[in-house]
């Protein structure tokens, strides 16, 4: 009979670390990072949900001539800010990994 309330706690313990989950990946959500390239010229904003909320080119960034350093510097800005956004999330998340083994 012993084991049993062992068990039910278990679960008990297993239900709140989810609830735990769930409100630290909420909360990743209403955070951002933002990604730099070109020193600032492009700026992007990306939450912890990975979704980019926010893009700023300033001016001198926007060469007729030179579309392609204009998308090499989007593209550039969205992938640190993904990295920062990754970071993050491993950082919030992992507190309830340790020790799991268990793959995002």
């Amino acid at each position: 009979m012993r084991g049993g309330g062992n068990m039910q706690n278990m679960m008990k313990q297993m239900q709140k670390m989810q609830k735990k989950m769930q409100e630290a990946q909420e909360e990743l959500g209403k955070q951002t990072v933002e990604g730099t390239a070109g020193g600032g010229m492009v700026t992007v904003k990306v939450s912890g949900h990975k979704e980019v909320v926010d893009i700023a080119i300033k001016p001198e960034a926007v060469d007729p001539d030179d579309i392609e350093m204009l998308q090499d510097l989007v593209l550039a800005a969205v992938n640190d800010a993904l990295k920062k956004a990754d970071e993050m999330t491993n950082n919030t998340m992992g507190q309830f990994t340790k020790g799991l083994n268990l793959p995002f």
